[in-house]
């Protein structure tokens, strides 16, 4: 029972995060607007909300339905992982500075981004929402959450990357400062 009360407050940290994320965003978008960013891909965007609440609301509901256990060998490396994707996503949050957003923007003219996690992996935070997406749900046991959430996001994420490396296409190759850099996920 106690570990059941831990996850259950693992996944409402998750949701809270995914709160003052949404606080960033709606902060970086106002910025990225008066610099004339350009918003691209919105069609997706609802779909990828959906996405995200299933996947908090999944790992809930399997625990609790079908009694899912906490098994030790899984669950703390799960945990594990679910504590290194926040750290890979809020570096890249920190990297991409007042540009970050949870959507595609791109402000015109603006520099690549080639430093921080970016300069060894070109999507990093959607490593980090991949990894969560595993982790979360099996750090009590829910695999049909993990493989559902898994299956949708692989579909969703070959169509948003798409669109953000065509958008990206149109960025000065290079590094610029945190504060200067154009949005990326």
């Amino acid at each position: 029972m106690r570990s059941t009360t831990a996850y259950y407050g693992l996944v409402a940290a998750v949701g809270v995060e995914r709160l003052v994320e949404l606080v960033v965003d709606r902060r970086n978008r106002r910025w990225a607007a008066e610099q004339g960013g350009v918003e691209t891909g919105v069609g997706h965007y609802p779909a990828m909300v959906a996405l995200h609440t299933g996947l908090l609301a999944g790992c809930v509901l399997e625990v609790s339905r079908a009694r899912r256990p906490f098994v030790p060998a899984v669950g703390w490396p799960a945990v594990a992982g679910v504590v290194a994707a926040q750290g890979l996503r809020w570096w890249c949050i920190r990297t991409l500075g007042r540009q970050w957003s949870t959507r595609i923007v791109v402000i015109p003219g603006a520099q690549r981004v080639t430093s921080g996690p970016y300069r060894v992996i070109p999507h990093p935070n959607y490593v980090a929402v991949a990894t969560e997406g595993v982790a979360l749900p099996l750090a009590h046991s829910a695999g049909v959450t993990a493989t559902v959430f898994t299956v949708l996001n692989a579909v969703l994420l070959r169509h948003r990357i798409r669109l953000e490396d065509e958008a990206l296409r149109s960025l000065r190759p290079g590094t610029a400062a945190e504060e200067e850099t154009p949005e990326r996920s």
